[in-house]
C-alpha cells in the first residue's frame, strides 16, 4: 500500500470510532503526539486512549481538505471536530470544530508516528462552558 492509502484507511477507522481498525493500522511501537506535545507510546495503550476519547467526544471526525506526500511521510491538513459529550448526550451547544493538520510516518503498512497540530481552545471552550452551566445546575437544585 502507499503511505496516502495507510493514512487514509487510519482516517477513515477514526472517524468510524474502530479502535479494533485502528490498532490493526498500527506499528507495536506507534508514537502518538497530541497537539500539546504529550506523547503516548505503544499500540495497545492508544487503542486504550482512542476508546477513552471516542466517550468523551462520540462523534469526533477528522475532515482532509488536503494532503502533501514526501515518500513515508504524510501530511493531513483540514479539520477536526465532535461534540463534548461528558453524560454520553450530544448537546448541539457543546459542538466544536478547529483547524488542523496531522503528520503520519508510515513504516510497513503501519502508522508509525501520528503528530496532531491543532488548537484545543475550541474544546477546551466548550468544557469550561459546561462546566459552568453543570454548576449553576448543581446550585438551583
Amino acid at each position: 500500500m502507499r503511505p496516502l492509502d495507510v493514512v487514509q484507511a487510519f482516517i477513515r477507522a477514526i472517524n468510524a470510532h474502530d479502535t479494533v481498525g485502528l490498532a490493526g493500522l498500527m506499528t507495536e511501537d506507534h508514537r502518538f503526539t497530541d497537539s500539546l506535545g504529550q506523547v503516548i507510546t505503544g499500540r495497545e495503550a492508544m487503542r486504550a486512549s482512542w476508546t477513552s476519547y471516542f466517550s468523551m467526544v462520540p462523534d469526533y471526525h477528522l475532515t482532509a481538505e488536503r494532503w502533501l506526500c514526501d515518500g513515508p511521510v504524510v501530511v493531513m491538513l483540514g479539520t477536526a471536530g465532535g461534540t463534548y459529550s461528558p453524560d454520553g448526550s450530544r448537546n448541539p451547544a457543546l459542538k466544536w470544530a478547529t483547524p488542523a493538520a496531522v503528520r503520519a510516518l508510515v513504516r510497513d503498512d503501519r502508522v508509525a508516528e501520528w503528530q496532531v497540530y491543532a488548537d484545543n481552545e475550541p474544546i477546551r471552550e466548550v468544557m469550561r462552558r459546561n462546566a459552568k452551566q453543570s454548576a449553576v445546575v448543581e446550585r438551583d437544585n
